[in-house]
């Protein structure tokens, strides 16, 4: 049985599906644990993240549907807690903890748009050398471990648009020096992290972390749970097989 999938966005923030629909299908994958984790709002950005003001009506959702459900299937509360985000989380049963912009002199600036994205800034704010903004990304990651995050999401989407090698070489050693640095922190913090399936669905041949980066937290006693990153109902739960070694 497939334990859980805990990353999952509906239509309260930038999902396709309804609450209610994401768990029929995660009931249909035959999950034990379906996680609804929607995005916490940033004022900087505000057309992907959840309102504030269906804060409200979003626990009551998912509370209502956790009863609705309960012979069937665990459905749990939770949000994917943005760096930038002051969100409270008190009222949700675990925080994904997650790093989705640099933060260059005030300009917040997304890491998962656009490979074009990526390269204006590195051209405007680190004079060309994507390593330095790949080190900037990754101290960024490493202060998720001060807020304690139940899992952290998807470590590495800095290399999310790097497929074929086109804006970095993941073995350049300024660069595996920086998400190391960044993966010890959060080990000492005793955080969980997610093993993300994804990349998987857009073609690429690993999910985050790296296989590299999964070896790594392994053989220094992290603990992973597997999740989907789910933004429509025909993705919950998808490409989990290969991975499920990692969570025994």
């Amino acid at each position: 049985m497939i334990l859980s999938d805990r990353h999952t966005h509906t239509t309260f923030s930038d999902g396709q599906n309804t609450p209610e629909e994401m768990v029929q299908a995660a009931i249909e994958q035959g999950a034990a644990c379906i996680g609804i984790s929607d995005h916490s709002y940033v004022p900087f950005d505000p057309g992907y993240c959840m309102d504030p003001d269906k804060h409200k009506e979003y626990i009551a959702t998912i509370a209502a549907l956790k009863e609705q459900y309960k012979e069937k299937i665990d459905v749990q509360c939770g949000v994917e807690q943005d760096l930038d985000s002051e969100t409270p989380t008190d009222d949700y049963d675990y925080v994904i903890g997650s790093v989705h912009y640099l933060n260059c002199k005030g300009d917040h600036v997304p890491v998962d748009l656009s490979p074009e994205i990526l390269r204006n800034a590195a051209k405007k704010y680190f004079h060309g050398d994507f390593y330095s903004l790949a080190e900037s990304y990754y101290s960024r990651v490493a202060k998720l471990a001060d807020k304690h995050p139940d899992i952290v999401g998807h470590f590495d989407l800095i290399r999310k648009f790097n497929k074929r090698g086109d804006l970095f070489d993941p073995s350049n050693r300024r660069y595996r020096r920086a998400w190391k640095t960044a993966a010890d922190k959060l080990l000492a913090a005793g955080c969980v992290f997610e093993i993300n399936t994804s990349p998987l669905r857009r073609s690429q041949s690993e999910p985050y972390p790296s296989m590299e980066i999964i070896n790594y937290l392994k053989s220094r006693g992290a603990k992973f749970v597997l999740s989907s990153d789910a933004h429509r109902a025909e993705d919950v739960c998808r490409e989990f097989g290969a991975f499920e070694f990692f969570i025994q």
